[in-house]
Parts: structure tokens; C-alpha cells; sequence
């Protein structure tokens, strides 16, 4: 005897062996035995074989009309024999009644399992909805297919026109097209962004990462609601003074001017002017509200994304021709030992009557015309009075960085200017370390050193950057935000408090507002503050920017990772000049590009080696590259220059930013080199972005980064 039986969800047919009870010994037709019960068996039978019954039923059962079975099948629950009956006749043997089991038991959409060979046909209206939805299906994994085809066939279905980014990017994994598009890159062996790059849906690999990063970022779009500039909260006193500032020629968003008076006792008064954005913007305006939201100006090469509207942005940029609000401090120097006599910070409205350019005064203003006297531009007089007062500054961190056993500054003397039109770029080098930027970095460090001094002596919170060591006395650096004061060690001053770029930076914004109400009210500044002490909404200011701004350095070093390996590829380079930096790490010379280079051996830092590009992948943002042979070694002649040429670079910093136990020298040399370095580093949306350092010269956006601005993994700020 043979027995039909169901198993664990699925239907059997085999042999029987013995009986003992309510139970059956079966052998099925592999060979496996299994106990079955009686309850499970459906049909008992002698003939055919069972392993022939089910290819029979099998065959049987597709032959079934599922439309016509369900016509004769009765509303109510039914056993499957009574059915059978009905709809085969007399001709209704073992491989009709267990054709007919598996018919109805794969097509729960006409009939419902109701037990053991029961079931119940479908309500008409259900029935017809669920082979609606089936036909639906069935059309859709027909359209599906045929997208897959054409994508395999490196061919861009209709379809998919303006939606591949978005698939890329935030996709409905749900829709056909993004299944036909993950089918087909699987069956082809590459991701699905190769598919679309191979395929035309992107125009090219840029595309991609910048529509990643504003899908995260920006999801509604970079544009700004419309807002009207808030009118200046205060009549301010007009200052006695011509100001000028040192921008790239085309920065737009200037935050900084200096001025120069000649006091009568053979002193000067020295003025950082600083744009007052928060002499318009109150907490918690609309302005406000589109200003922490975004918590900062967003920099890649070619493009920007600004922290503020234009027509804001506008009302507050120190633009020469008129009188512009300003946070001023002004500093009475003794011009025959540079000390500071005196300080004071002012509200006030600042006459700006030039903006200089890095682009036509670099190559004039040098430390030979400076020594000389020689040389006719703007302000020259000024430029003379700020150069050495600038330098001195610069010693005294020297003397309070060695206090803290750091060693003096070297800064490196090139840096990088991207410039983007299209899909080109064009990478030009400009020397760094120019008298114009060194005045520019040091008065930047000094106002926010001061500014952070004033914050703390009234009692009022503000938002500092730390960096102190980490264990021992020497031991590496670690940097923080937060919202007391503290030293910054690697810039030698005894507190760091961004305030100079409150166009750029909301941080920069919430100290400028702390500032204001000490200005105004004195000891009872912590009282009128927006932010009171330990104030919560402060401290999520902190974290929040703290992130973001990570975030936003994070995709300008790709995106100028990805334009030195486009220039690469567009200048057609098979070879390349590179630098040791440590290790396997070395740094290009013509592009401020790192790569490790596999099987470099054992070198001197500063060995130059020639290269062969292998490959360059815009996609991942990957090069290969591999040794050539060594071009020349350099010559160490003495323990300084072991000395400098360790201290010059931070290669680990460089690699991997994570690892704060390496932030020592590489911070504290990019942020006085580049703090305040308005004064090359600034690059419009249109055109340049400078690779090393913030466009104001608050280089604390390189922390743990190379500290000459060499790397496309350095978080720097190009320009405005």
C-alpha cells in the first residue's frame, strides 16, 4: 500500500512498511523513511508507484482550469474529495485526487486551506482583487525585465531619465526600476553606481558625490526662503578710521578689515574690524533659525554652499566704498618693542575704503620690497606698520609654544588653488608663508585670543577651542570645543574663541552676539547675554557644529581628492613626481594629492621617487600607483635640520584625522599658518578653492590634518 500525505507544509507520497496504531512507517521514494500519522494522509492507494504518482499528479495538476474548479466548488467549507467528484466524474482515481490537492493548495488566491484537505473558495469581489493585483505583478516583473536587459546591454531605459540620482542617493528599493537597476549591476558584477556611470544615468562620478552629500545634508534643496535682512538693532557711532581688507579677488563674504592711527607719543592703534552680522540677526529670527540650520559655509573646489542668504550676506560684508557695521578691537602697540599697551572692543560703524587682493599684491609685497621700502600699492604705509607688529605676535606664540614643549612652527612654503570650470580643473600652486598672510593669520589669532579673554573675564559663556596634552606634559594633543576658556597649546595663547568669520560660521555668530552684550553692558553682561551659563542650548550648539562642520570638511577633502585625481587623468600623466613624506606615504608635487604606495621600502622623508599611475578610479576615489625609481635623496647636515624636517610635516595626521593621539604639531602648525588666511586661501563658487587653510585664517577646521595644507583629506575652508 502507497499513502498521499502532507509534511511539514508540503505534500509526499510513499511506500508503506508497516502500521502500528495511528501511525504509518514510510519509505518515500529516495529512500528516507519517515513516521507519518494518520491524520496527515490524504489518499491511500496501491497504484501507480508512488514516486510515479506525483510526477503524475504533478503533470495532472497543471492541467487543471483554476476558473472553472472554482465555479464548481460550493461557497461553504468542503472536503478536496467532494470537489474532486464534482469536477472529474467517475474518472476520479489517486492521481486526480492528489493532482487536485496540489492545484488548490498552490493557489490560495481562488481557495483557502481550511485543515487537513478542507478548504473554502474565495469571495468573488476578493477573488477578482487578488487576480487584479497578481496581473499587476506579473506586468510590472515583465517591465522589470526589460529594464534589466537594456541595463545589461549598457543601454539607459527611458524610464529612469531624472530619477538616477535619486535612486543612488535615497532610493525606494521597493520600485522596479531600483530592483531592475541592483538585478542588473549584480548580474554584470559591479555596483550600481558603476552601472549608471557605465550607462549615462549620471553625467559623470562628481555628480554622484555631490548629489550624496546634499542628499544627506541638504534634502530640501541649498536655496534660502525668502527673508528680509534684520535692520541694525542699535544707532552705532561712526569710527575715525579707513579700513582694508586682504581677500583672493573673489571673496565675496569678507569678514575682516585692519586699520592703522598714528597716536601722538610715536604709538599706533591697530584695528581688527570684523563684519557684525549680529547687530542685524536676533536669536531665534528667521535669519537665525537658516543660519543654524546650516551652522556653517559649505567648500569643495568650484562651488559653495553659503551659511547665510546673499541678501544678508550683502547688508554685512566689509565691502569697500561705505561705512559697514563692525566688531572692532583695537590694540595701542609700542612700535619700538611691539608690546600691547592697551586694548578695547568697540560697536561701531567702520568706513572700508579698500579691498585688497591677494592676486595683484602677492608678488609686490614681499619681505625684500617690505626690508627695502619699495613698491607702490595701496595702503602701503599701513602693510609696513602691521608686517613687523605681525611677527612679533608670531615670536611670542614661538616663546608660549615652547613653554608647553612644542617646537617652533615650520611652515611650509606652498600651497594649491583649484579652479573649476565644467568637468576641468586647472591646479595652480601659490606660495604660502607671504608677509600678507602671516599679517592676516596673526591679528585673526590675536582678536580671537583676545575676544576669548574678555568673554571669560565677564562671566559670559562662549565657544572655545582647547587643545592641551593628552597624559604627559609632551605627550600628543588632544582639541575640543567647549564653553569655558582653556589654552590652545599648539597656537601658544592662553584661550581660542572663533569670532572672526560670523559670516561663515555660526559659531563664530553665537560669540559675536556673547561679545556684544559685554561691549554693551559690562559686568552685567552675563545677565543680558543671549546665552546665559550654562545655558543647554549652548552646549547643542557646540555638538551640533561640531559634527556638521566634520561633515562638511569630510566632503571637501573628497571632493579635492577627486579633482587631483581628474587632473591627473586630464593631463594625461602616466608618470608622477612624488615626495616621501613617512613610510609608504608620499605627497605629489605638482597637486597637493597623498598615496600610499605599496613596496615603497625604506626612505628618507624628503626622497623624491618617480611613479607609474597604474589606475584612477573617480568613482571610489582611489589611485594605484607603483615605484618607478628614486630620483634623489635629500642631504641632512645637521640636528636641525633632523629637526625641522620631522616637525614639518604630520603624515599620520594626514591619513587618518581619527586618531587624535596624533594631534599635536600638525594642528598647531595649520592653524597659525593659515588662521586668518583670508588672504589667499578665499575662492569663489565660480571659480578657485584653495586647498590648505580657512579662507579667515581660523585654521582650527585642519585639526589632525597636515599642517601645510598639502592633503586633499585636510579639512580646510577654500574660499568665499
Amino acid at each position: 500500500m502507497n499513502v498521499f500525505f502532507e509534511e511539514s507544509g508540503s505534500f509526499k507520497a510513499g511506500s508503506v512498511l508497516s502500521k502500528q496504531g495511528d501511525a504509518f512507517q514510510v519509505e518515500l521514494p529516495g529512500g528516507r523513511r519517515a513516521k507519518v500519522r494518520a491524520k496527515d494522509v490524504l489518499i491511500e492507494f496501491d497504484k501507480p508507484a508512488a514516486g510515479e504518482l506525483m510526477e503524475r499528479a504533478d503533470a495532472a495538476a497543471q492541467q487543471i482550469d483554476l476558473d472553472f474548479l472554482w465555479e464548481c466548488a460550493p461557497e461553504e467549507e468542503f472536503p478536496f474529495a467532494t470537489l474532486g467528484a464534482e469536477y472529474f466524474g467517475d474518472a476520479f482515481g489517486p492521481i486526480e485526487r492528489a493532482a487536485l490537492v496540489l492545484r488548490m493548495h498552490g493557489a490560495p488566491v481562488y481557495f483557502r486551506r481550511k485543515g487537513r484537505g478542507q478548504y473554502q473558495r474565495a469571495p468573488q469581489e476578493q477573488l477578482q482583487m487578488a487576480l487584479a493585483s497578481l496581473e499587476r505583478k506579473r506586468q510590472q516583473a515583465l517591465v522589470q525585465s526589460g529594464y534589466e536587459a537594456e541595463l545589461k546591454d549598457g543601454r539607459l531605459p527611458d524610464a529612469f531619465a531624472g530619477k538616477v540620482l535619486g535612486m543612488l542617493t535615497k532610493p525606494d528599493k521597493n520600485s522596479i526600476e531600483y530592483k531592475a537597476l541592483e538585478a542588473a549591476a549584480a548580474q554584470r558584477g559591479v555596483s550600481p553606481a558603476r552601472l549608471m556611470l557605465d550607462c549615462g544615468g549620471i553625467p559623470s562620478a562628481r555628480a554622484l558625490h555631490e548629489a550624496r552629500f546634499l542628499s544627506e545634508y541638504f534634502p530640501h534643496g541649498t536655496g534660502f526662503a525668502p527673508v528680509t535682512p534684520g535692520a541694525l538693532s542699535e544707532e552705532l557711532p561712526q569710527a575715525e578710521v579707513e579700513a582694508f581688507s586682504i581677500d583672493d579677488v573673489t571673496t565675496t563674504e569678507i569678514d575682516d578689515a585692519f586699520s592703522v592711527e598714528h597716536l601722538s607719543d610715536g604709538r599706533v592703534r591697530i584695528g581688527v574690524h570684523i563684519a557684525a552680522p549680529a547687530l542685524g540677526i536676533t536669536r531665534g529670527d528667521a535669519v537665525d533659525a537658516i543660519a543654524r540650520a546650516r551652522l556653517s559655509t559649505v567648500y569643495m573646489p568650484g562651488d559653495k554652499i553659503t551659511m547665510l542668504p546673499d541678501d544678508v550676506v550683502d547688508v554685512f560684508t566689509l565691502a569697500e566704498g561705505g561705512m559697514r557695521p563692525a566688531l572692532s578691537l583695537y590694540s595701542i602697540v609700542n612700535r619700538e618693542t611691539q608690546d600691547i599697551v592697551a586694548t578695547e572692543t568697540r560697536a561701531e560703524l567702520v568706513f572700508v575704503k579698500t579691498n585688497l587682493r591677494h592676486n595683484t599684491l602677492d608678488e609686490q609685497v614681499t619681505e625684500a620690497a617690505l626690508a627695502a621700502g619699495t613698491g607702490d600699492y595701496p595702503h602701503k604705509d599701513d602693510i609696513a606698520v602691521l608686517w613687523p607688529f605681525a611677527q612679533a605676535l608670531f615670536e611670542k606664540r614661538q616663546v608660549m609654544r615652547a613653554s608647553y614643549g612644542l617646537k617652533r612652527e615650520v611652515q611650509r612654503n606652498t600651497d594649491f588653488n583649484f579652479y573649476v570650470e565644467g568637468e576641468h580643473v586647472t591646479i595652480t600652486p601659490r606660495r604660502r608663508g607671504s608677509p600678507l598672510d602671516l599679517i592676516v593669520a596673526e591679528l585673526a589669532i590675536l582678536a580671537n585670543s583676545t575676544w576669548g579673554a574678555l568673554l571669560h573675564d565677564h562671566g559670559v559663556p562662549g565657544i572655545y577651542r582647547s587643545q592641551r596634552a593628552f597624559g604627559a606634559p609632551t605627550g600628543p594633543k588632544r582639541t575640543r570645543m567647549q564653553t569655558t576658556a582653556a589654552p590652545h597649546e599648539g597656537l601658544g595663547v592662553a584661550q581660542y574663541a572663533w569670532s572672526t568669520s560670523p559670516l561663515r560660521r555660526y559659531v563664530d555668530l553665537v560669540n559675536q552676539w556673547q561679545l556684544l552684550a559685554c561691549v554693551h553692558h559690562g559686568v552685567t553682561a552675563k545677565l543680558a547675554a543671549p546665552f546665559k551659563p550654562k545655558d543647554a542650548d549652548l552646549f547643542a550648539v557646540v555638538q551640533g557644529f561640531d559634527d556638521t562642520y566634520t561633515a562638511y570638511a569630510d566632503h571637501q577633502r573628497r571632493m579635492e581628492y577627486f579633482w587631483c585625481l581628474r587632473w591627473i587623468k586630464q593631463e594625461g600623466r602616466k608618470q608622477v613626481v612624488a615626495t616621501v613624506v613617512k613610510g609608504d606615504l608620499v605627497r605629489l608635487e605638482e597637486v597637493p594629492l597623498l598615496l600610499h604606495v605599496p613596496g615603497l621600502g625604506v626612505h628618507a622623508r624628503g626622497t623624491r621617487v618617480l611613479l607609474d599611475v597604474m589606475s584612477l578610479d573617480e568613482l571610489t576615489i582611489e589611485a594605484s600607483v607603483r615605484l618607478v625609481h628614486v630620483l634623489d635623496a635629500p642631504s641632512v647636515t645637521s640636528g636641525a635640520d633632523v629637526e625641522e624636517a620631522d616637525d614639518s610635516e604630520g603624515a599620520e595626521e594626514v591619513i587618518d584625522a581619527a586618531d587624535e593621539s596624533a594631534e599635536s604639531e600638525a594642528e598647531a602648525q595649520a592653524e597659525a599658518d593659515l588662521d586668518g588666511a583670508d588672504a589667499g586661501d578665499a575662492a569663489s563658487a565660480e571659480g578657485a578653492t584653495p586647498h590648505g587653510g580657512e579662507p579667515d585664517g581660523d585654521a582650527d577646521g585642519a585639526d589632525g590634518a597636515d599642517a601645510a595644507g598639502s592633503n586633499p583629506h585636510h579639512a580646510t575652508e577654500p574660499g568665499r
